[in-house]
């Protein structure tokens, strides 16, 4: 069983962390924002180091469940030191695929196996052990990685090197973020046309309009009165949606879609929703300013 350290602790690393404790890894863990997550998974069996180099130096597998390219790359460069070729280094958070393969490269200078493995799925998830990975590895490392990943995956797919586990993930990511900019959209239609959204939601949930976004989105505001269903923030998709622009461009690509995506989430972020939840794009006091954000958009 390999020595593993989890750098992250946030509503999704929490969830990973318990199962690899409950799978009986040695989990090495260090300071994080909730104190709250760090004590649960001490008592559960979780050593927590005094720096991230002691965690590094005391592992052979490090996984980095961070937001952005950016906070993956500054810990990277805060362990660059400790790191040595027995180690696996493994980046689950949906990052820049281009950033990505500059760091694959990176890690092969110093003999470290390097591997990205962006995550489907979110908190409920991650708690369950039912997340999907989207990996680029070279065979041996998603050989040594797979094993570590089902311990709180429950669907490992392996895309081929560096670079394609994260193209995919984008990829996937551009679907999903185009569908909940066109749900928060086609409910605000529904409410200036003043059609009920119980009655309206029941109806296309029955037809190809059904989706699990819809479900986090608009069942769970209906069924609980919570506008937090779908727990992935504002920024978090532009973010993404940075990220999927960035790959289209090395590819050559262009989409009228994921554009008109980015700009949304772009416009909304920049009006203060950046910490919202993006389901929470569905309150009707933030109507007005979402439509002037589509209005915007048709002008540009």
């Amino acid at each position: 069983m390999e020595k593993v350290t989890l750098f992250g602790l946030g509503a999704m690393g929490s969830g990973i962390a318990a199962n690899l404790l409950n799978a009986s890894c040695e989990l090495r863990i260090t300071r994080h924002r909730s104190k709250q997550s760090v004590e649960k998974l001490i008592k559960k069996g979780a050593v927590k180091c005094q720096s991230k180099i002691q965690a590094t130096e005391q592992s052979d597998a490090v996984f980095l469940c961070l937001p952005d390219s950016d906070q993956v790359e500054g810990v990277i460069d805060e362990i660059f030191d400790a790191l040595e070729p027995r180690h696996l280094l493994v980046d689950l958070g949906t990052s820049s695929v281009i950033r990505t393969k500059a760091l694959a490269q990176r890690m092969a200078s110093i003999g470290v196996s390097f591997a990205e493995a962006p995550l489907a799925g979110g908190k409920a998830q991650a708690d369950s052990a039912q997340l999907g990975a989207f990996v680029g590895a070279d065979d041996r490392t998603f050989e040594r990685l797979k094993p570590l990943l089902e311990h709180f995956c429950s669907s490992v797919e392996h895309f081929g090197p560096v670079g394609r586990g994260g193209a995919a993930k984008l990829i996937s990511n551009y679907l999903v973020l185009s569908m909940t900019r066109t749900i928060v959209e086609t409910f605000h239609a529904a409410d200036v046309s003043q059609i009920d959204w119980g009655q309206f939601y029941r109806i296309i949930t029955r037809g190809s309009g059904n989706s699990i976004s819809l479900q986090r989105m608009v069942g769970t505001l209906l069924e609980s009165g919570s506008y937090e269903g779908y727990v992935f923030s504002v920024r978090g998709a532009r973010k993404d949606l940075e990220y999927v622009a960035e790959l289209g461009e090395a590819n050559g690509l262009d989409s009228a879609l994921s554009n008109a995506a980015l700009a949304f989430f772009t416009e909304a972020d920049e009006k203060g929703f950046g910490d919202m939840m993006i389901s929470e794009l569905l309150k009707p006091n933030i109507r007005q300013s979402l439509k002037q954000i589509s209005d915007s958009g048709q002008e540009s």
